[in-house]
């Protein structure tokens, strides 16, 4: 049952009353402003009627909802459509400079911060690459670039900053003994409280979330909307990591750290050491091998002229990865039975395409006696996915609802 009853009132009170509750474009907004603002974002500019036959929300309910997002500029009109009976309809939608977030991804090899508008565009965006992240010097340009930024702004946008989302690796310092070089100092990481460092500069909520979990969350969010309700999410990049979501909702666990792919354990090479999914499919392994052939990378992984190399070697690293993301799939598919796996990274799209499609011819190897190979999709986000990821952590927490609300079946 939808909370009309309970929210309504809300809405229906004096004018006076909208101010004492602190509603404006950066606060959390009322259960059923949230719901009205998901549908939208889901289906595209609607009109009063659409929005209560598929909310259940009375035609009153759904008039005060729209007036107060119209009036805090979340919402604006779009053209009047015509039918053929009754008055024309006026179909609302997002407004895109309604509301504004700050994404924080913290890499291996560089920290990027993004400045998003309402309807998920990336506004500014810029960028600090470094051989390993350092506590001191991510804070300094984090802060400084989003200092920069708001001095930029109006006073009228500056009030529409609704938080700033971090999208990290959790126990990064772990790495440290496995794939980075030794004396990168990333231990200084384990007692750093990021979100209480940056927090103490800055006005609006931070939020944190490992930067898998992030980037599948920018999937849910931002993504192509005929996702099914469960699914397994990679990401490839300097590591590879991973999401899960779980009846329409980003599920990260306890810890925050669930779907932890990248350590999941694979078959060995023959005659090699146990190795983990990180070991095969990630770009740091690819970046070895183009050492080892005396390549010097210069250009980001997402950029089609950093894959310059030799078709043997491109081929060696897409067959080594494609065999560990369909072991690490089954086994995950023996535990949870999800129907469908989604493969995104920092990747040009033809290399995503060509390792999707190697996945899926895969699977039949790797397939166990009763459970169910399921469909691999390559993601619709791309390289933007950790930052927007980021981005879309306030956005979630204080605009939207979970897509169970409205969808059904």
């Amino acid at each position: 049952m939808l909370q009309e009853s309970q929210n309504a009132h809300e809405h229906e009170a004096a004018p006076t009353d909208r101010a004492s509750r602190g509603s404006n474009q950066s606060g959390m907004r009322a259960y059923n402003e949230r719901l009205v603002l998901s549908l939208v974002r889901e289906v595209g500019p609607m009109s009063k009627a659409e929005i209560s036959r598929m909310t259940g929300l009375s035609a009153q309910t759904v008039s005060v909802i729209m007036r107060a997002l119209e009036a805090d500029s979340l919402l604006k009109k779009g053209a009047r459509v015509r039918g053929k009976v009754g008055q024309p309809s006026v179909p609302m939608g997002l407004n895109a400079d309604g509301a504004f977030f700050f994404g924080l991804k913290i890499g291996r090899r560089s920290a990027e911060v993004v400045l998003v508008d309402f309807e998920g565009e990336v506004k500014r965006r810029d960028q600090d690459v470094y051989t390993h992240p350092q506590p001191d010097a991510v804070m300094r340009f984090a802060n400084e670039t989003t200092a920069a930024w708001l001095s930029d702004m109006s006073e009228a946008e500056r009030g529409r900053v609704a938080g700033l989302g971090v999208a990290m690796p959790f126990r990064l310092w772990e790495w440290d003994r496995a794939m980075t070089q030794a004396g990168s100092g990333l231990d200084s990481w384990r007692d750093f409280d990021v979100a209480a460092e940056l927090g103490a500069s800055s006005d609006v909520p931070v939020y944190l979330c490992n930067d898998a979990s992030a980037a599948c969350g920018a999937e849910l969010v931002f993504g192509t909307q005929d996702k099914p309700r469960d699914f397994l999410y990679f990401y490839i990049g300097y590591f590879v990591g991973g999401g899960l979501v779980l009846d329409n909702r980003l599920y990260t666990g306890e810890s925050g750290n669930a779907a932890a792919l990248g350590s999941m354990p694979i078959a060995r090479q023959e005659g090699g050491e146990r190795q983990q999914l990180v070991d095969a499919a990630s770009l740091a392994t690819l970046e070895a091998m183009l050492e080892g052939d005396g390549h010097d990378r210069q250009a980001s992984w997402s950029h089609a002229d950093a894959w310059n190399f030799s078709p043997e070697l491109l081929n060696n690293w897409l067959e080594n990865a494609a065999k560990g993301l369909a072991q690490a799939i089954v086994s995950a598919n023996c535990l949870i039975d999800f129907r469908t796996v989604l493969i995104d990274g920092s990747v040009p799209t033809k290399v995503r395409a060509e390792l999707v499609e190697r996945v899926r011819l895969l699977l039949g190897d790797f397939a166990v006696p009763g459970v169910e190979v399921p469909e691999v999709r390559e993601g619709t986000i791309g390289s933007d996915a950790r930052s927007l990821g980021a981005a879309s952590l306030s956005l979630s927490d204080r605009f939207l609802v979970d897509r169970n609300a409205f969808l059904k079946g």
